[in-house]
């Protein structure tokens, strides 16, 4: 049997139907799981995405040769039944069905298993291979309910606002910070938005994501307000003359890479809460189960323990080398160095 899906220079490629999955080089037909830029990079010439996607991606990528599927709508190309399907990961993210020549194959992109309001909730596809994602594919990682963390981020706010000082909240600008804003409690105060996130803000209130009012800071009228406020931004826009407006704030980092001990002092943040867009160890475990896959895939993040321990439970497991990872990061570096005049 012919894989479906196979590794290639461009990016993961399927065979049979002559299209890209999230290539990392430009290519003539790509399908894209999200518009992280690790996922979604310009130059190709057609784009498959799920509909709820559109708005983040075109503010993303620009003018873009995009045809998009309601989840689970599918499509046949050169003989390859295509469908998407949930991946709970940000607003549009989805895994890629394949189904061609008796075979059903599911590229997972990001997912992530724990409720969020700002997106589709994860949907297993049962499958014979199923490819993975492992960025925290370790047992140490294990998150608690969002409940918790946010009522850790609210008291910490409201704590600092009685203090008269702002609470910056670091987190990357498309995905965690409308997750953050989803859950923090707005009667505590104003919350203001850097200029990196403003416009995906309004992606996703076009989608029709609730999140409360926000404003940028140069339509801040009473400067009192810069006391008291929360403040939603790129991490680099911490270490930016941004901040100075803000006075003697205090810092904070979202990230599921908060649960390692060390990794906030060494970004030199006041606090670090753990708050992931993606599945924690046993998130992983659960999905790859769900799906019922006898072959894995594994990609991006903690691969060889990934590989030993499913291998260890009885399933088929390899990986595949890819070039998914830390783009997002330096994408909000280099959106936060080009808004911080906002």
């Amino acid at each position: 049997m012919v894989d479906l899906v196979v590794q290639r220079p461009e990016g993961l490629y399927c065979p049979p139907g002559h299209f890209y999955i999230d290539p990392w080089r430009p290519v003539a037909r790509a399908v894209i799981t999200h518009a992280h830029s690790d996922h979604a990079r310009i130059g190709s010439g057609q784009y498959l995405a799920a509909a709820p996607s559109e708005g983040v991606l075109r503010q993303r990528l620009g003018e873009i040769h995009l045809q998009t599927l309601a989840y689970g709508e599918a499509i046949t190309h050169h003989g390859v039944k295509l469908s998407l399907h949930p991946a709970g990961h940000v607003l549009g993210s989805a895994q890629v069905r394949l189904e061609h020549g008796g075979q059903i194959w599911v590229a997972s992109g990001d997912y992530k298993v724990a409720p969020d309001p700002t997106c589709d909730p994860f949907e297993p596809v049962r499958c014979d291979v199923f490819i993975t994602e492992s960025t925290f594919g370790l047992p140490i990682y294990r998150w608690r309910p969002d409940a918790e963390t946010f009522a850790d981020i609210n008291s910490w706010w409201a704590r600092n606002a009685s203090h008269g000082r702002a609470s910056v909240l670091t987190c990357y600008s498309f995905g965690k910070a409308q997750r953050a804003l989803s859950g923090v409690d707005a009667s505590i105060g104003p919350i203001i938005v850097h200029g990196a996130v403003d416009p995906l803000n309004r992606a996703y209130r076009a989608a029709g994501v609730v999140l409360p009012d926000t404003r940028m800071v140069t339509e801040v009228q009473d400067k009192a307000d810069l006391r008291r406020c929360l403040v939603i931004c790129p991490p680099s826009a911490a270490a930016s003359p941004w901040m100075r407006r803000f006075g003697d704030a205090r810092t904070a980092f979202a990230s599921g890479w908060m649960q390692v001990r060390g990794n906030r002092r060494r970004g030199g943040y006041d606090r670090g809460f753990v708050l992931s867009d993606h599945a924690d160890w046993p998130g992983l475990m659960s999905a790859i189960a769900a799906t019922g896959a006898r072959r894995v895939i594994v990609t991006h993040g903690s691969i060889p323990v990934m590989v030993r321990h499913l291998g260890e439970q009885g399933l088929q497991a390899g990986s595949f080398d890819t070039e998914y990872g830390d783009d997002s990061v330096e994408a909000d570096a280099q959106a936060a160095r080009g808004a911080e005049a906002s």
